[in-house]
């Protein structure tokens, strides 16, 4: 990934006035040079704006620059991450499979997702409750359990879903060796690459075959605009298997062009198909299109993407360093501060291998108290805190917390909680780009509600002379 990317691509000056900065293009519509030009749009038979549900010339630049980001051939801009979920995994699921029973191992159930269980609440949510409704079976697994993947994918799979880095305990993914898998079954895989950002990973050069974004996060890194993106790698053979895949290698009415059978998107767009087929059935039909003021906001962020991954990376080093050393901190959970045990975990010999350029600020870390002896002592640590804010978003420029269980994954049972490595006193943050001295020394006093008692031994904030920070105010004080 380069930083010319982020700042020029999909976009160049153009007549009349040559401007910059890429135009919000505000409207709703465009009108057409003629009749038989609109005729060809509707078709899908000639390129062009037919309505801002689908397609507009702003969104239209983030979504080349993005999908160059990622090295994919085209992606789909929608109105939320959690749209862009949905939609990259519905247009993969597609009908169910009753005309194929009996037919290659088909018994004609309900098509399947094999997910790790490792994923935002928000997805889980999507997954377990929204998607049983539609008669979709999500099986769930470790994302580092290879061999339950294996066992997982069936005949009726139709996607792998993992994020590259876990939200929210930071834990990463062997994406190679789970491409490897589910290729092998005929699956496309799917990676929720939130939280790397193509700075840090690009999981279509590891055998993802599909990537999704929510740009609300550090894509768009201000807190100010919803987005997401459903980036198309172009690799996956759908047409290999055309009873399989029939919304992709199949012809449709839906793309006839006014008489016959209609073509395929395999054979109408060779080299992204996927994203054809998000954008021309589930956007057009489901309408979650991202507003072109959004997209100007998440472009210019973009803009600056790369200096803002570093400094952010950099701030969570230290602050995960710190909070290992704390004696009110039971455990970290950062690829950084695992690197080095004996013996190495898989997140650490992945981050190693995958992760030159580290593995994020967003990360998570258990409390050290009996959350049954003491259930005030999480609400009590962050309503402590001040710079730290308390919200639901992560990837800002400002350092935010967040409490799992009660937030994020709130809906899972306390057991399934505990399966995906979440306990009652894991805490959430996600680095910003404060000053990291103020960000540990925030830290340290609110810890101190924790443990109860000065701790001379641990940091800025509790040593003689040193700054500390006004709860109330969020300020640093000498």
């Amino acid at each position: 990934m380069s930083s010319t990317t982020t700042i020029h691509a999909g976009y160049a000056p153009a007549a009349p006035h040559f401007p910059v900065a890429v135009p919000v293009h505000q409207t709703t519509a465009y009108e057409f040079p003629s009749y038989a030009d609109a005729r060809q749009m509707f078709a899908l038979t000639k390129p062009g704006f037919t309505y801002s549900r689908t397609g507009n010339p702003t969104v239209a630049v983030l979504e080349q620059r993005v999908a160059e980001l990622e090295g994919g051939t085209a992606a789909v801009a929608l109105a939320s991450g959690q749209s862009a979920v949905a939609l990259a995994l519905l247009a993969l699921l597609g009908r169910g499979d009753a005309e194929r029973a009996g037919v290659d191992g088909h018994d004609g159930g309900p098509r399947t997702i094999v997910a790790a269980r490792q994923l935002y609440g928000g997805t889980l949510d999507l997954l377990t409750d929204t998607f049983a409704d539609f008669g979709y079976r999500v099986d769930f697994v470790d994302h580092q359990d290879l061999d339950a993947w294996r066992a997982a994918i069936t005949p009726r799979t139709r996607a792998v879903l993992l994020e590259s880095i876990t939200n929210p305990l930071a834990e990463l993914a062997d994406v190679p060796a789970i491409a490897e898998i589910a290729h092998a079954a005929g699956v496309p895989v799917v990676v929720d690459n939130t939280l790397a950002t193509p700075v840090l990973y690009r999981p279509l050069e590891h055998g993802a075959d599909i990537v999704v974004h929510s740009a609300t996060k550090f894509l768009g890194g201000h807190g100010s605009a919803l987005a997401g993106v459903v980036v198309d790698g172009g690799r996956f053979d759908f047409a290999a298997d055309p009873a399989k895949w029939q919304q992709l290698a199949a012809p449709k009415a839906r793309y006839a062009a006014g008489s016959g059978a209609g073509a395929s998107l395999v054979e109408r767009y060779p080299s992204c198909p996927f994203a054809a087929l998000v954008r021309s059935k589930y956007l057009h039909d489901l309408g979650p299109a991202l507003a072109p003021d959004a997209a100007a906001s998440i472009l210019r962020s973009i803009e600056t993407l790369e200096l803002r991954i570093a400094r952010h990376g950099a701030n969570a080093r230290a602050v995960a360093a710190h909070l290992a050393e704390h004696p009110a901190v039971a455990r970290v959970h950062h690829p950084a501060v695992l690197a080095g045990t004996a013996p190495e975990s898989t997140t650490a010999r992945i981050a190693a291998r995958d992760y030159p350029r580290g593995a994020g600020s967003v990360f998570a870390f258990d409390l050290a108290v009996d959350p049954d002896r003491d259930p005030d002592a999480v609400g009590r640590f962050i309503d402590a805190l001040g710079l730290f804010k308390l919200v639901a978003n992560l990837g800002d420029t400002r350092s935010l917390v967040a409490h799992p269980a009660a937030m994020t994954h709130c809906r899972m049972t306390r057991e399934q909680r505990a399966a995906a490595g979440i306990s009652e006193t894991t805490i959430r943050v996600s680095i910003g780009l404060e000053e990291p001295e103020d960000l540990v020394a925030d830290l340290d006093q609110a810890l101190l509600t924790v443990v109860g008692t000065h701790i001379d031994s641990v940091g800025a904030a509790t040593a003689a002379g040193a700054r500390t920070l006004d709860p109330q105010e969020g300020r640093v004080a000498s």
